[in-house]
């Protein structure tokens, strides 16, 4: 019997890891729709006497884009810019309008802006595109080419939303007017510069919880502390005591040397091989957790006069204070379901412990594993 409860609880042990480290393409969003409207300064080609203000109204983008990963992918956008002289110029007033696919870089994550901070993202884009000026000093349109690159900060308000400010930079290429609207001669190359200047909202679709923008992929997990309780329990089965038979001549007596289950259950548990996990930042276990609960929860109704430390951790993401509460919140979250379950709250002792050090903290995979409550059973 003894070989059977090990032997589950390895199986048991060898799923939970792959759960907790297993981060498919599948378990986050990818797309997301951009919107966004600040203010715009055309920096050349002017004609003399014709200006606009240091910073004038408007401009406006609407992007939609698409992560391959949690680090890269990309993005169509529109936009539109407006340009009116300023008090002193020669009036005008003209639209750039402009249509670009750009590469995205998810620069908070190949920065590793995770063993800081989950709030604060950035991003990198750069691309090219078709781009019209129109202006109220000639018909038609003026057609070019142009380049864009900038960088986009975020600060996360939920899993579905992230508030946004953005920089850019556009270089036109064959703008054969200014952007007052006079004409230009032999202007071919990446004479036409402008900057923007946005605030707007990442909103993200899909079904899963988090976007790639705040998603954390590690393919280089410590996992040596569960080699070593792999370990182990190949050692307890080798070890496992087996029945001996002791034959006089009369009469015949049978000794058994063997440890009773519930001993074996007892230890494990306090070996830490039962643990309860969460999320991050939050004190509600994940579905993954239930087994460990049962079996815990089992032993103590069969063995009543045992009582159970319960033990809160979390990950070392944060401030010391702040993890200390929220180890104490996981812990008395746990003992609320084994009362719940009718075990007396006199035989459970909460215990916050705060952040677990013992985990690595650059690692998101490991970090999942340090935000847990474990158990001794006294």
């Amino acid at each position: 019997m003894k070989k059977i409860v090990i032997t589950l609880a390895f199986a048991l042990g060898l799923i939970h890891v792959n759960a907790q480290t297993e981060k498919t393409a599948d378990s986050y969003n990818k797309w997301s729709v951009e919107l966004s409207g600040g203010l715009t300064k055309p920096q050349r080609p002017f004609s003399a006497g014709y200006a606009t203000n240091t910073l004038g109204p408007w401009t406006g983008d609407l992007g939609v884009r698409y992560m391959f990963n949690n680090k890269f992918g990309l993005k169509a956008d529109f936009g539109y810019n407006s340009f009116t002289a300023k008090g002193s110029s020669i009036d005008f007033d003209s639209k750039y309008y402009r249509v670009d696919l750009q590469a995205v870089a998810n620069l908070g994550r190949i920065m590793n802006f995770e063993t800081w901070t989950n709030t604060f993202g950035l991003l990198g884009h750069a691309g090219f595109g078709y781009a019209q000026l129109k202006s109220d000093s000639f018909r038609g349109s003026d057609e070019m080419g142009n380049f864009i690159a900038g960088v986009t900060g975020q600060i996360r308000l939920s899993n579905r939303i992230a508030l946004t400010g953005d920089f850019s930079t556009i270089l036109n290429a064959s703008q054969d007017r200014s952007f007052d609207g006079a004409y230009l001669d032999g202007n071919r190359g990446f004479s036409g510069l402008m900057f923007n200047g946005t605030v707007g909202l990442n909103i993200y679709l899909g079904k899963n919880a988090k976007h790639a923008d705040w998603t954390v992929i590690s393919e280089n997990v410590d996992l040596r502390d569960y080699d070593n309780k792999i370990a182990d329990l190949e050692n307890q089965i080798k070890n496992i005591p087996q029945s001996k038979q002791v034959i006089v001549e009369k009469p015949v007596t049978t000794t058994t040397n063997v440890v009773s289950d519930k001993d074996i259950v007892k230890e494990m548990i306090n070996d830490k091989y039962y643990s309860v996990y969460f999320d991050f930042n939050k004190a509600t276990p994940i579905e993954n957790s239930t087994a460990a609960i049962d079996v815990v929860l089992t032993y103590l109704r069969k063995n009543p006069s045992a009582n159970l430390d319960i033990i809160g951790y979390a990950d070392q993401v944060g401030k010391a204070e702040y993890n200390e509460k929220l180890s104490n919140h996981r812990a008395n979250n746990v003992k609320t379901i084994f009362e719940k379950a009718g075990i007396a709250s006199s035989r459970l002792n909460v215990v916050a412990s705060g952040a677990d050090t013992s985990i690595q903290k650059d690692s998101e995979e490991a970090r999942r594993l340090a935000r847990r409550v474990t158990f001794k059973v006294n």
